[in-house]
């Protein structure tokens, strides 16, 4: 008998997971399709930018609530590392020799896809023979970007000795030497650290010097103008009350013609979720609240970019779909990650027959692909990936307005005969 999503979310019993694959910590994989946009600051400018105001009176999410979400996140990483490193441990003593390097987490699995991406941008950038030797990471959570950029970096080949028999790093990708890395979660920050305290986690170590910074807010960098060669972010900006703040102080510790990276979710981000939960709750209670925060939309980011000062700023997009063995499942997976709702205007409370609804329309609208093996559902995600620079006499500029020499109607079209 074939209920809908409604009468089976009744019949449920509590405890019962509205789908019959048993909850597990794996996805089913990436399915990932590129869109690459390029906005002038014509284009961009007089958008609307949908950020809050400098003074707090609007701002979108809770600080504390999301500083607690990231902290618990961070202690249950923790501790997985403290279990594996115990393991590990026992291993070699009873002769069985495991190797290096850190565990791979059950839910580092997206940020750690979404650093690689962003890292893999510097191997595209034309700059010059040293590279960006001094980079800022804003909002660091856990060593997802210096792995990325020590990634792939040959450990023996990393001390370079110079003129003055000094010696110094030659640097990971892009050429950075040294990373420091500011957050405002001393769990997340400082996640990893047993395993670069140990000399099985020096991997990498010799390749790139990092410096952790834990600061109040991250829209204040507490540095002085003109520091940093490259600026990186990954995954952080979506939470940020007063992103237009923050951008200017990013400006301000650039040198000129460096260059800020960073990626954050799209406005199209688990629409699947989202509708979901409205419709389940307009059933259940007649109202909507805000279960899936705001993300900035694509058009919005060029015109952040342009009306901040940076200079030719270049997006591109990334659409990735995850598959889960159900709603329940992925949320969990977003509590994991540090990346619930912290929204301000966020219930306290959601009743259980809301999410037992939303998981039955989830798994009714969009089920997982039929090629699949694993029966489950489709969770999106929309990355958005930027680069832009600070001004800098080198960099191409516009011709003055009236310089032309020529106008459109000069233009001739020649046609030409169709090939056979």
């Amino acid at each position: 008998m074939n209920l809908s999503p409604r009468l089976l979310a009744r019949q449920l019993p509590f405890g019962v997971s509205p789908t019959s694959s048993p909850p597990c910590h794996s996805f089913l994989g990436f399915h990932r399709k590129r869109r690459r946009a390029s906005y002038p600051r014509a284009w961009c400018a007089g958008r609307s930018l949908g950020t809050a105001s400098s003074d707090g009176e609007t701002a979108p999410f809770d600080r504390q609530v999301k500083l607690r979400q990231r902290t618990r996140a961070a202690e249950a990483c923790k501790q997985y590392n403290n279990h594996f490193l115990e393991s590990r441990s026992r291993g070699r003593a009873a002769g069985d020799d495991t190797g290096n390097g850190k565990p791979v987490l059950p839910y580092d699995y997206f940020h750690r896809e979404v650093a690689q991406g962003l890292i893999e941008r510097l191997d595209d950038i034309n700059i010059q023979d040293e590279g960006f030797p001094l980079a800022l990471e804003v909002g660091a959570n856990s060593d997802f970007v210096y792995d990325a950029i020590v990634e792939g970096c040959d450990d023996d080949l990393a001390l370079d000795e110079d003129d003055d028999n000094d010696v110094g790093y030659v640097g990971g990708r892009g050429g950075v030497r040294k990373l420091v890395q500011v957050d405002s979660c001393a769990s997340a920050l400082h996640r990893d650290e047993v395993f670069s305290s140990s000399e099985e986690g020096e991997d990498g170590s010799s390749v790139c010097q990092t410096y952790k910074l834990l600061i109040d807010d991250e829209s204040t960098l507490p540095f002085p103008e003109e520091t940093f060669d490259l600026v990186v972010s990954s995954m952080s900006f979506h939470w940020v009350n007063d992103l237009p703040r923050l951008l200017s102080e990013i400006k301000r510790v650039l040198k000129p013609n460096g260059c800020l990276l960073f990626a954050l979710p799209g406005g199209n981000t688990l629409p699947e979720l989202r509708s979901s939960l409205v419709l389940a709750e307009l059933e259940r209670i007649g109202g909507v609240s805000t279960h899936v925060g705001p993300y900035i939309d694509l058009s919005n980011v060029g015109s952040l970019l342009s009306g901040t000062g940076f200079k030719l700023p270049t997006i591109d997009v990334d659409d990735i779909q995850i598959g889960y063995p159900n709603m329940m499942v992925l949320m969990e997976h977003l509590n994991r990650m540090g990346e619930g709702n912290a929204c301000a205007n966020r219930k306290d409370r959601v009743g259980l027959g809301t999410f037992l609804g939303g998981a039955c329309l989830h798994r009714e609208l969009y089920p997982a692909d039929e090629n699949d093996v694993t029966e489950g559902v489709v969770a999106s995600a929309q990355v958005i990936y930027a680069i832009a620079w600070k001004e800098h006499e080198s960099q191409q500029m516009p011709n003055e307005r009236g310089s032309a020499t020529r106008t459109i109607g000069d233009v001739s079209v020649t046609q030409t005969k169709q090939a056979g």
